[in-house]
């Protein structure tokens, strides 16, 4: 008797599909017409949609670029702006070197002792020549960077000059006191009485410059670059107590000549002897050498010599 042969699914031809997976992965005819009807509605309101994406995204790219530009002209300047900076032919100008050393507390004059004269000039034809403007130009004393500008150049910017504007230290008082806002008429503007508050051994160069630069809005749109003076070191009133004088004056204290110091022994000594002034020391020196000895004491032949050698 022959035996049965059972029927085995592996006995079918795996490249033909089952008809039950074919049933069961055929898509209805609804299911078909349901997605033709989604496709048909997305496209729809894509195309209605669409003009109103175009005007947000249009109005989100502009607000982007006017903010953008909106900073770059605050932060740094543009080309347009950095080339009519630098083909600004006016400048203001010190007129006179400043007299040193300076002193806190003191008055900054010029080198001639006369209050510091700021004057406009122009440099268009390579030359500086004074000039002047046809209105009032409000102007601004301020307190540099002794460091500033780092080469010899006049070449910088506003933006670059107002960076090195020195203010004073944390509980100090303003660095510069006095007539710090000047009106310039006919191309020319004197200063008042201004002083330095504080020493500058606190800045990393040791060394100030005090400048002058338009005040904001005064200058019509017209680019005028900004004036300073060389770098100077400024001191502390109190070594102005102690400084020598020369030549000295007849009517200055004895220990304004050289090599007799303020209270010191030598000082104290004159005193005295009723020494008090230049004048006092050097009839004595003319009438009697050896009474000026005597009261100076011994080692007085060389510092009498050098006192007496300041005072030519």
């Amino acid at each position: 008797m022959a035996a049965k042969r059972f029927f085995n699914d592996s006995d079918q031809d795996p490249d033909k599909p089952s008809d039950k997976r074919m049933k069961t992965n055929r898509p209805s005819f609804a299911s078909v017409i349901g997605e033709v009807v989604m496709v048909k509605n997305l496209q729809n309101f894509l195309s209605a949609m669409e003009p109103l994406l175009k005007r947000v995204v249009s109005e989100e790219v502009e607000r982007v670029m006017r903010q953008y530009s909106r900073n770059s002209f605050t932060r740094s300047p543009s080309l347009r702006l950095q080339a009519m900076e630098q083909s600004s032919k006016l400048q203001l100008w010190f007129s006179k070197r400043l007299s040193l050393p300076i002193f806190t507390g003191t008055r900054i004059l010029d080198v001639d002792g006369n209050p510091v004269n700021i004057v406009l000039m122009d440099k268009s034809g390579g030359q500086l020549v004074p000039t002047s403007l046809p209105h009032a130009l409000k102007l601004e004393i301020v307190v540099l960077d002794g460091d500033f500008p780092y080469v010899d150049s006049e070449d910088w910017t506003s933006e670059e000059f107002n960076r090195h504007v020195v203010k004073e230290r944390s509980g100090k008082r303003p660095l510069l006191a006095g007539e710090l806002n000047l009106i310039m008429r006919d191309g020319t503007a004197p200063t008042g009485d201004i002083e330095f508050t504080d020493n500058s051994c606190w800045i990393r160069c040791r060394k100030f410059r005090v400048a002058v630069r338009a005040a904001l809005g005064s200058n019509q749109g017209v680019r005028i670059r900004e004036g300073m003076t060389e770098a100077f070191v400024v001191k502390d009133h109190r070594g102005e107590l102690y400084k020598k004088h020369h030549p000295p004056m007849l009517h200055d204290d004895v220990w304004r000549l050289e090599k007799i110091g303020k209270d010191g022994a030598f000082h104290s000594k004159l005193s005295s002897a009723g020494i008090k002034t230049v004048q006092d020391f050097l009839k004595l020196a003319a009438v009697d050498t050896l009474k000026l000895r005597k009261i100076l004491g011994m080692g007085c032949q060389t510092k009498c010599g050098k006192s007496l050698s300041s005072t030519q």
